[in-house]
């Protein structure tokens, strides 16, 4: 138990649901539980680590911005509400932030940009930009657009695909319950705690209860499978009260909570999944050089590119091969096909020029790029 620490994690992912943020009588923000939860980020930040916030609360707060009534909302309703509850919960957010002197950046996504591989690309190029300025992304379900049954406070799968998205090695889902138990506390008082769960299993999901609060519909349930998203893909995951004042300094100071333990990690998964799991649609040759830089390491540029098979959209997988056509790797490429055809063998200033836009300077990004081992086989050694 004392390797897990919230001290060993790089970067994290803390889900904030509306339970916890909204005070279902007076229909605001609870402001010094959100001030203290912001400091407990703020001493993460502070120590160098990424962090992102998975928040719900849109809807609870346009309603009472709105004054509108308890009781169910219709589809249109609740997307009108999210509309002007969106706008007070990015406010929100920025201020508790920057009175730390951090900035927040509000991502708005749906199901599809998780999942669509051209959207993901996009979203999680948005959110690396972010970390990359020491930002802070606030991450929400964009409820204005949603399609389907709009679901309040359900954001704990989303949250799994975000930690997912961001290679996250960390995902905290703060919880009106300390962890998970053997039976439901509300039935069982005698219950016990699991604090480390090693794998889910079937008895590990019977044990899910159902949501008991009117403003979150997630429940345990929606926590186990948001564990299973967030462990099948290398980031870990634990469930701690939200209830108290400063969460996550109580998780560093061993409060209780319940971890779920992944045996991989974040990059090592992702990368095993674009190797092993995505149908290549295209091929790209490169000289000798480009295969020399992926080979320490490096992204993969246009200049390097000296030819282009396939018919490819932006985030498909394609094979990459070097000058005497053995593979090199595959990876997630960032251009289309009659793009990428323009440009290679250019500089990524010329690529700019010839196709009129300031797109990303690399064909294929590390992060998205698995590279094999001497010999060229993609199922070799990976590069970061």
């Amino acid at each position: 138990m004392s390797s897990l620490h919230l001290k060993r994690f790089r970067r994290i992912v803390v889900k904030v649901g509306s339970s916890l943020l909204i005070d279902s009588e007076a229909g605001e923000v609870r402001a010094a539980w959100l001030s203290a939860l912001a400091a407990d980020i703020a001493g993460l930040h502070g120590e160098g680590r990424d962090v992102l916030i998975v928040s719900s609360g849109s809807i609870a707060l346009g309603r009472s911005r709105l004054k509108l009534p308890r009781g169910a909302l219709k589809l249109e309703e609740s997307q009108a509400a999210a509309a002007v509850g969106q706008i007070a919960l990015a406010r929100i957010w920025s201020k508790v932030l920057g009175d730390h002197g951090i900035g927040a950046g509000q991502v708005l996504v749906t199901l599809q940009d998780t999942e669509e591989r051209r959207r993901y690309l996009n979203a999680r190029s948005t959110i690396a930009k972010l970390l990359e300025w020491r930002a802070v992304p606030v991450i929400n379900e964009n409820d204005t657009v949603a399609t389907n049954e709009i679901r309040y406070g359900d954001n704990d799968r989303l949250a799994a695909r975000v930690a997912t998205m961001a290679s996250a090695d960390l995902l905290i889902l703060l919880s009106d319950i300390d962890g998970l138990y053997e039976a439901p506390p509300h039935l069982d008082p005698d219950t016990k705690l699991i604090p480390v769960v090693k794998r889910v299993t079937a008895d590990i999901e019977a044990m899910a209860g159902s949501a008991a609060s009117e403003l979150s519909r997630g429940g345990m349930r929606t926590k186990i499978e948001a564990a299973k998203i967030a462990t099948t893909s290398g980031t870990h995951m634990l469930i701690a009260s939200g209830k108290i004042d400063h969460p996550l300094q109580a998780v560093i100071d061993g409060g209780r909570c319940t971890w779920f333990l992944t045996s991989a990690n974040p990059v090592t998964a992702r990368k095993r999944w674009i190797a092993g799991s995505l149908e290549p649609k295209g091929t790209l040759t490169i000289d000798a050089g480009a295969v020399a830089a992926l080979r320490a390491g490096k992204s993969l540029l246009p200049a390097g590119v000296i030819r282009i098979d396939g018919q490819f959209a932006r985030g498909d997988a394609v094979i990459v091969r070097g000058p005497n056509t053995h593979e090199i790797g595959r990876g997630l490429v960032a251009y289309d096909a009659d793009d990428a055809e323009k440009i290679r063998g250019r500089s990524s200033s010329d690529a700019a020029q010839i196709l009129g836009i300031s797109g990303r300077a690399e064909m294929i990004h590390r992060d998205d790029l698995v590279v094999g081992g001497p010999r060229g086989e993609a199922g070799g050694a990976e590069k970061i």
